[in-house]
């Protein structure tokens, strides 16, 4: 049954992981680049992704506490026709491969970044190569869950520091106000709409999608507790938003104007500065590490939970299958992240991108699932299937307009 309003927040858990998931390097990296380059303009784009992913989310994690099955078995259990239901797994598996590989370079990158932040001489290639092996090690020992517990403390305490700065720093609240509810693009598009589709794919994150569903399974039993887990999603990713919205703020507020180009942690530095002053830095830097660490194994985990999940293998930490997955993610992330590091804050940009235009394809399935008449009562209403319908629609137009702008910033990457 359904439980009082303090137990059920005493049960806030999923939640809160896929928050954790999506405040990472990636989401500090994108918001400040919007916040320097345009202002309040783009935080439309933040609270659109942010109801968003309320809305998926919360679909996931019903659907996985009714079936007691991960989103992948879902989708594969749900589709009679097994022609169809092959192309759906190869479909998925291109997503969720290309999607984690894409994030985790971004994962990596921030790691960069915020190693950079204070050792700017370093060489990119020993810092990757530290990441790599840590992660490695971490996630085949199985001994990850403390390292990550502590660095997402970081990560919530950066995001509390980005929160107090942002009203510290005398923002234009006319101007915040109008950046929320009156969508617009600047007027160099390109740049804008590549920034804005970044905003919703660093929110948005596809594989939280197939964690939210595994783990909500695992924490509710009954369905008729789904109530429960509808409030953990609202609260948990509401205030994830409201930490990015938060970021977006600091950087339009201290960043904007001043001609700053954000290349780097220290420039990152500078939307902290009111508060922190000269330690700012080192809050921004240690922040980048923590996310960019704890998101490199979340990320690859998450893919070998998916893959797993799709294909119908096991998902023991210890089978075989289940660790060559997370390993080619790592691995790939890693090099990637080498060749392509010459500009770390581009690249991430363009990681978040590549997520945005994945993110329908998943959405699709995750509205699909929800829509089980096995669910009984806890299918989709018809608010839930129009909301969703509306989000991918949005979504499918902006990776359209974006995809020349992707395809450039991807061609000068790895040009450069």
């Amino acid at each position: 049954m359904s439980s009082s309003l303090v137990q059920r927040l005493k049960n806030i858990g999923p939640g809160a992981l896929v928050a954790a998931g999506f405040i990472g390097p990636g989401t500090v990296t994108t918001c400040t680049v919007s916040g320097a380059n345009y202002g309040y303009t783009m935080l439309w784009a933040l609270l659109f992704a942010t109801v968003a992913t309320i809305i998926f989310q919360e679909m996931a994690a019903r659907v996985g506490i009714v079936s007691q099955k991960g989103l992948g078995e879902n989708i594969r259990d749900r589709i009679p026709n097994k022609a169809l239901m092959w192309i759906a797994i190869v479909v998925v598996l291109i997503a969720i491969f290309v999607g984690n590989i894409a994030y985790e370079t971004g994962n990596i990158t921030g790691g960069i970044l915020g190693i950079q932040a204070f050792l700017p001489d370093v060489p990119v290639g020993i810092i990757v190569v530290i990441l790599g092996v840590l992660a490695f090690i971490a996630m085949w020992i199985g001994s990850y869950k403390l390292v990550e517990a502590i660095l997402t403390g970081i990560v919530v305490f950066m995001g509390v520091v980005f929160a107090v700065t942002a009203f510290a720093s005398g923002p234009d609240w006319g101007a915040v106000v109008h950046g929320l509810f009156v969508p617009s693009l600047p007027a160099e598009g390109s740049a804008g709409i590549l920034t804005a589709v970044g905003l919703i794919g660093t929110t948005i994150v596809p594989y939280n999608l197939f964690l939210h569903a595994s783990g909500a399974g695992e924490r509710w039993k009954d369905p008729d507790q789904v109530p429960d887990a509808r409030l953990d999603a609202v609260i948990s990713i509401g205030l994830g938003g409201l930490i990015s919205m938060a970021i977006l703020i600091c950087a339009a507020a201290n960043i904007y104007g001043t001609g700053v180009t954000v290349a780097n942690g220290k420039d990152m530095a500078l939307a902290l500065q009111p508060l922190l002053g000269s330690w700012a830095t080192w809050m921004i830097g240690l922040g980048l590490l923590a996310a960019g660490f704890s998101s490199a194994i979340t990320a690859s985990l998450s893919a070998a939970f998916a893959v797993n999940g799709v294909l119908g293998w096991k998902k023991s930490l210890k089978d075989i299958k289940f660790k060559s997955i997370w390993m080619i993610v790592l691995l790939a992330g890693c090099i990637m992240a080498i060749v392509l590091g010459s500009s770390p804050t581009q690249l991430i940009l363009v990681a978040q991108a590549a997520n945005a235009i994945l993110l329908p394809f998943i959405a699709f399935f995750v509205l699909y699932c929800a829509n089980g008449k096995d669910l009984g009562k806890w299918k989709n209403h018809l608010f839930a299937n129009i909301a969703g319908v509306v989000i991918i629609v949005i979504t499918l137009f902006m990776c359209y307009r974006n995809m020349s702008s992707f395809l450039t910033s991807l061609q000068a990457l790895i040009g450069g």
